[in-house]
């Protein structure tokens, strides 16, 4: 009796230790641990976008490389990089002397053309030949009357067949000169247009982007074949720029033109510029087996403030939401079934912690619009 008393009494003990043990565990998961603040994130109301972002440099609206018309060296600059000019305005002046020469010369040669053609163009009328025929027939009249020799008038005759010959080959020549006259006039006009085109002017309203020669550098003509034309300025309208990124063939479809987008430059990380889509080239371009295409963003910049070739990234709104509840992408799990879910911090819940279904809106790969589940001011778990 003793021992089965005894052994009664050891299990009723057990019986308790499990118990109080039980209760002991369930009171600890209960009241949890305080979870890491690192891991946790408010459920917070803002604005959200859902976008596609096409990434390219900063363009103007309008580039001109200015070139030189005519071959020389550089005497003057006008106008630095920086600088506003207007259309019209002289940018860099060449050095006028030896095109100034040239001009004299090709001057000189028009005026001996005109010389030589003129000559031509007497003897093709042959003013002699009238006197010579008279002098010819009044020689055939005496020789009839026996008054002549023979030999005269063999000598007016060939005085007037020569002078025949003459205004035949003043004729032939005055054609040619006529053509040398027309050739000098064009080379005088040639060398006249080089001499108006040592004066460089500026082709447009803008802003000079860069300025690529110096005093004293030489210059070739755009004009002359087989020489490569230097470089003289750059010109650009900045009061309107834009981005050319690539966007993926799969987000393509949703980019119309006129689409608001949003542009950051490296330059001003916290401020966005308002844009719009302006263009969408109809031409995908494949490279490593991806396939995107080119959009245009349009910006306003009258301030000048977004410079040429700063890289931009302009995000394109495909749908925008304000003063929705916001979680971290990050925070959302997601069940076998793909439904989502959110760990929300409950100091009375088993770990700190409970879990509970959640309906979401847009995304912008960073922040979750979350339309039930939650509410503002909750704590939401991180992974």
């Amino acid at each position: 009796m003793g021992n089965l008393k005894g052994r009664r009494l050891a299990v009723a003990g057990g019986l308790v230790l499990v118990l109080a043990g039980a209760i002991w565990l369930v009171a600890a998961r209960r009241s949890g641990r305080p979870l890491d603040p690192s891991r946790l994130a408010v459920v917070e109301r803002g604005d959200l976008a859902r976008s596609v972002v096409a990434t390219g440099k900063i363009q103007p609206l309008a580039k001109v490389e200015v070139k030189s018309k005519a071959s020389g060296i550089v005497e003057r600059l006008l106008v630095d990089y920086g600088d506003r000019v207007t259309r019209g305005q002289v940018l860099v002046e060449l050095d006028r002397e030896q095109l100034e020469a040239t001009v004299r010369e090709a001057r000189a040669n028009l005026l001996a053309a005109q010389a030589a053609y003129e000559r031509n163009r007497i003897e093709a009328e042959g003013p002699d030949l009238p006197f010579l025929k008279m002098a010819l027939d009044r020689a055939r009249a005496l020789h009839g009357d026996g008054l002549i020799a023979p030999s005269v008038l063999e000598d007016a005759d060939k005085e007037y067949q020569m002078g025949l010959n003459r205004r035949t080959a003043a004729r032939s020549n005055a054609a040619v000169t006529r053509a040398e006259v027309e050739k000098a006039r064009a080379a005088l006009e040639r060398v006249q247009t080089d001499l108006a085109n040592a004066t460089i002017t500026s082709p447009m309203d803008g802003l000079v982007l860069s300025r690529d020669v110096e005093v004293g550098d030489a210059v070739s003509s755009i004009l002359v074949l087989g020489a490569e034309a230097s470089l003289v300025m750059t010109l650009g309208d900045v009061s309107e720029v834009y981005v050319l990124g690539k966007v993926d063939e799969a987000d393509i479809g949703k980019v119309y033109v006129d689409q608001p987008a949003r542009i950051v430059v490296e330059s001003f990380k916290e401020r966005k510029f308002e844009g719009k889509v302006t263009k969408i080239s109809p031409l995908g371009r494949e490279k490593d087996n991806v396939t995107t295409f080119e959009v245009r963003v349009s910006i306003h910049n009258p301030t000048g403030e977004l410079k040429v070739n700063m890289s931009a990234n302009a995000e394109i709104i495909l749908e925008e939401k304000k003063g929705v509840l916001l979680v971290p992408e990050s925070a959302v799990l997601y069940e076998r079934d793909r439904k989502p879910s959110l760990e929300i911090a409950d100091p009375g819940s088993p770990g700190g912690r409970r879990r509970v279904a959640a309906t979401l809106g847009i995304s912008n790969g960073i922040k979750t619009e979350l339309v039930a589940g939650a509410k503002e001011g909750d704590k939401v778990v991180l992974p």
